[in-house]
């Protein structure tokens, strides 16, 4: 039975990642859309393009068919947790191409609902990274969450990423959107105490809050990525 995208099994090889970046005209959008268990539902040309994949190969496959094993789990679980919400998420992520090479993409959702208001699909939209944001922010965070979870799993990871984003005042999505307006102050990460991690909660209501003047700094960051 099939309860969330961890259900969906992957029915190709995934390829060996290379240190390399997939060459792609970076003024294109990439459009996926997947239904509630993850499951590629339809793509646009620019994605086959940069990813590698065609897309008879990718529909019916669940979404991380391109997931790169340099990204944090807990970033996945923010993202599904706030999804089946129904809150719109935002978020940078390294994908990983069919021939191994990566590219770095900032998505975000929105749902597609049924007559019921029940969600049946969602529509991702993605754009490329400034390097720089990569090199200074997200890449060395990300490698610092992998290498915690590594240790201690998701549990130590979200609070070394709680106490990252506390330090700073500062939701996921805020830190998105400050780290794409370079408008960020830097904050070593080894700098950052653990915090004690309460078992019952919900690891995303730690890191993501969603709040009317979010939503609205974020349909104005993203509107104006897209326009």
């Amino acid at each position: 039975m099939i309860r969330d995208y961890r259900d969906i099994e992957l029915t190709v090889e995934r390829p060996t990642p290379i240190d390399k970046e997939v060459v792609w005209d970076k003024s294109k959008v990439i459009i996926s859309e997947t239904d509630v268990y993850g499951r590629i539902t339809n793509v646009n040309d620019v994605f086959c393009t940069v990813c590698g994949y065609t897309a008879a190969e990718m529909i019916g496959q669940p979404h991380s068919i391109i997931r790169h094993p340099d990204m944090p789990k807990i970033t996945f679980k923010l993202l599904w947790d706030n999804l089946k919400l129904g809150n719109n998420f935002a978020g940078v992520v390294k994908n990983l191409a069919k021939s191994g090479e990566y590219y770095w993409v900032i998505t975000d959702f929105e749902m597609r609902r049924d007559s019921a208001g029940n969600i049946t699909h969602y529509i991702a939209r993605r754009k490329s990274v400034p390097k720089g944001v990569i090199d200074n922010y997200v890449a060395p965070l990300y490698q610092t969450l992998v290498k915690l979870e590594k240790v201690g799993g998701m549990d130590l990871s979200a609070r070394f990423f709680k106490n990252y984003l506390d330090k700073q005042g500062k939701d996921y999505i805020d830190f998105i959107i400050d780290v794409m307006n370079e408008n960020r102050e830097d904050v070593a990460f080894q700098d950052i105490p653990m915090a004690p991690m309460d078992s019952n909660k919900v690891i995303s209501d730690d890191i993501v809050t969603v709040s009317d003047a979010m939503n609205e700094k974020r349909k104005s960051f993203f509107g104006r990525l897209f326009s």
